[in-house]
C-alpha cells in the first residue's frame, strides 16, 4: 500500500472510533436529564453505562477472533452497522430499561468497532510510524469526547435527551462509507474458531460482579443477591480463565500477559481507564446538579479535561524518543495522582475555577499514561496475534470502565445515601431523594425544602471527594511501580521511537510484502 493510502485509510479507522467517543460523553451529559425524565436512580444511570461496557469487554475478545478469521475492514462495518440499530432503539425507549437495551445493542457494535480499528495498525505502520497512528486513533477518541458534550448539551437544551442517540446516525453512516472505501481487507484465517462457551462465561462472569458492585450500597453488602452475584461471577471469571489455559488454542490469550511489556503496559492502561470512566460518571451529576449548570454548560465545562488529552496525543511521542516509556508514563501517573488528590479537596463553596484546574492536570496525566502504554503494548505484540492480542489489550481496559463506573459509582451512592439530611421529609419522599442528586433537588423544589438541596450537594460532593482520593492513591502506587516495573521502549540513540518487538529485520519483511516472523508471547 502506498504511503498516501496509508494515512487515508488511518483517517478511516479515525472515523470509526469517532463515533464511540461521541457516545461515551454524550450519555454521560445527558445522565442527570434521563435522571429526571425517566426517573432513573443512580443504580439504574450505573446500568445505563455499564450495560454497554459489560458487552462491550465481554464481546471484545471473539470480536478481533472474528475480524483476523473473516476480514477485519467486514467485521468492522457489521460492527458499525449493530452500533446504529441500537441508536435506532434509543430514541424510542420510555423507561430506563428500554434505554439499558440499545446501550447492550451499542456495546455489541463497539465491541467490533475498536479493536479491530487498533488491529490493523501493526499491519499498516511500522514502528517508526505506529506510535502517530495509534496517536491519531486516540486523538479520534478524545476528539468526539469534548464534541460529544457541546453538541449533545446543545441537542438536550433544544429537544429530547433521545436525540442524543440520532445524533450517532450520520456519524456512523460516515464512517461505514470510510471503511469500505479507504481501509484495506487483512484477516488471518489461521486464527482459532470462536469458543461460544468462553463468550458466555465472559459475558456472565463480568455481568454478575458488576451488577454485585452496583447493587451493595443500595441493599447491602449481606443481601443475598448481592453475595451470589459477586460470588458466582469471580467463580464463572476463574472457569473462563481455567477454560482458555487448557486450551489447544485459546480465544482469551493469556500467554500475552506473560509478555513484561505488555503486562505492565496493559496494567496503567486498565488503571487510566478506571478512572476515566468513573469521572465521566460522577462529573456530570456534579456539573449540573450541583454548579447548576445547563446540559452544553456542563459539556463546555468538560473542555479542560479533553483540552490535556489532545495536547499530549501529539507532545507524548517525542517525549518517549528521548526519554523512553518508562519516564514519560510514570511522570504521567504521578501528575494524574497529583490532579486526583487536588480534587478531593473539593468542597461545597469551592467554585468551577478550582474544577478547571485539576481537570486540566488530569487531562495531561491521563494523556501521558494512556498514549505511551497504548503504543508500547501494541509494539510487544507478535503480528500474528494483532486481532486476539489487540482485543485483549481492550477488553482489559473496557472491564477496568466498567469496574471504575460500578466501583466509583457505588462507593458516592453509598457516602450520599447515608450523609443525606431527610429530616422533616415525608418518607415516601425521603426514599425518592435517597435515588440520586437529581431526585433529591426535585423533591426539594417540589417541597419547597431549601435545606434538603443544601443537603444533597453537600453529601454528593464529599461521596465524589472520596471516590478521586481513592483513585488518586491508586494512581501514585501505579506511578511508582511503573517506574519500577514497566520496561523501558520507545528511545533510540536516533531520537525515533522504537518497539520492543518487532525489530528492524521484521519490519523490512513486512514492508516487501513478506510474512513477519512469528515470535512467542513471552519473548
Amino acid at each position: 500500500m502506498t504511503s498516501k493510502r496509508r494515512w487515508w485509510a488511518l483517517g478511516g479507522l479515525v472515523m470509526s472510533v469517532l463515533v464511540l467517543g461521541f457516545d461515551l460523553t454524550i450519555l454521560n451529559v445527558a445522565l442527570p436529564t434521563m435522571a429526571a425524565d425517566i426517573g432513573a436512580d443512580t443504580g439504574e444511570l450505573q446500568w445505563i453505562v455499564d450495560a454497554y461496557a459489560v458487552v462491550f469487554a465481554a464481546c471484545m475478545l471473539p470480536a478481533g477472533l472474528l475480524g483476523d478469521r473473516f476480514g477485519r475492514r467486514r467485521m468492522l462495518v457489521a460492527g458499525l452497522v449493530i452500533f446504529l440499530a441500537g441508536s435506532l432503539i434509543g430514541p424510542f425507549a420510555s423507561s430506563p430499561a428500554g434505554v439499558i437495551l440499545a446501550r447492550t445493542v451499542m456495546g455489541l457494535g463497539g465491541a467490533l468497532i475498536m479493536p479491530l480499528a487498533l488491529s490493523v495498525i501493526p499491519t499498516l505502520f511500522g514502528d517508526d510510524e505506529r506510535t502517530k497512528a495509534v496517536g491519531a486513533v486516540t486523538a479520534g477518541m478524545a476528539v468526539g469526547m469534548p464534541a460529544g458534550p457541546l453538541l449533545g448539551g446543545w441537542l438536550l437544551d433544544h429537544f429530547w435527551w433521545g436525540s442524543i442517540f440520532v445524533l450517532n446516525i450520520p456519524l456512523v453512516a460516515v464512517g461505514i462509507a470510510a471503511a469500505l472505501l479507504l481501509i484495506p481487507e487483512t484477516r488471518d484465517p489461521s486464527v482459532p474458531r470462536v469458543d461460544p462457551v468462553s463468550t458466555a462465561l465472559s459475558v456472565t462472569g463480568l455481568g454478575g460482579l458488576v451488577l454485585g458492585v452496583i447493587e451493595g450500597p443500595t441493599r447491602g453488602w449481606g443481601d443475598p443477591l448481592v453475595a451470589a452475584s459477586l460470588a458466582g461471577g469471580a467463580v464463572l471469571l476463574g472457569w473462563l480463565v481455567l477454560r482458555e489455559r487448557r486450551a489447544t488454542r485459546p480465544m482469551l490469550d493469556l500467554e500475552l500477559l506473560g509478555n513484561r511489556a505488555f503486562r505492565w503496559n496493559a496494567i496503567v492502561a486498565v488503571l487510566a481507564t478506571f478512572v476515566m470512566a468513573g469521572l465521566l460518571f460522577v462529573l456530570p451529576q456534579y456539573l449540573q446538579a450541583v454548579l447548576g449548570n445547563d446540559p452544553f454548560g456542563t459539556g463546555l465545562r468538560l473542555m479542560p479535561l479533553m483540552a490535556g488529552l489532545l495536547v499530549v496525543a501529539r507532545a507524548a511521542p517525542p517525549l518517549m524518543a528521548r526519554f523512553g516509556s518508562r519516564v514519560v508514563v510514570s511522570a504521567g501517573m504521578a501528575i494524574f495522582a497529583f490532579a486526583m488528590l487536588l480534587g478531593s479537596r473539593t468542597d461545597t463553596s469551592a467554585g468551577y475555577g478550582y474544577t478547571a484546574v485539576w481537570l486540566t492536570v488530569t487531562g495531561f496525566g491521563l494523556g501521558f499514561a494512556l498514549v505511551p502504554t497504548m503504543d508500547a503494548a501494541l509494539g510487544a505484540l507478535p503480528a500474528s496475534r494483532a486481532g486476539s492480542g489487540t482485543g485483549l489489550l481492550t477488553t482489559l481496559r473496557q472491564v477496568g470502565g466498567a469496574v471504575g463506573v460500578a466501583l466509583l459509582g457505588s462507593l458516592l451512592n453509598g457516602v450520599f445515601t447515608d450523609r443525606l439530611d431527610t429530616a422533616g421529609v415525608p418518607e415516601a419522599a425521603s426514599e425518592q431523594a435517597r435515588e440520586s442528586v437529581v431526585a433529591a433537588h426535585a423533591v426539594a423544589e417540589r417541597l419547597g425544602a431549601p435545606q434538603l438541596a443544601e443537603s444533597a450537594n453537600s453529601a454528593y460532593v464529599h461521596g465524589m471527594a472520596l471516590a478521586l482520593l481513592v483513585c488518586g492513591i491508586a494512581a501514585l502506587a501505579t506511578a511508582v511501580a511503573a517506574g519500577v516495573r514497566l520496561p523501558d521502549s520507545g528511545r533510540t540513540e536516533t531520537g525515533e521511537p522504537q518497539g520492543e518487538h518487532r525489530g528492524k529485520e521484521e519490519r523490512t519483511q513486512h514492508g516487501a510484502g513478506m510474512a513477519p516472523t512469528k515470535r512467542g508471547a513471552g519473548e
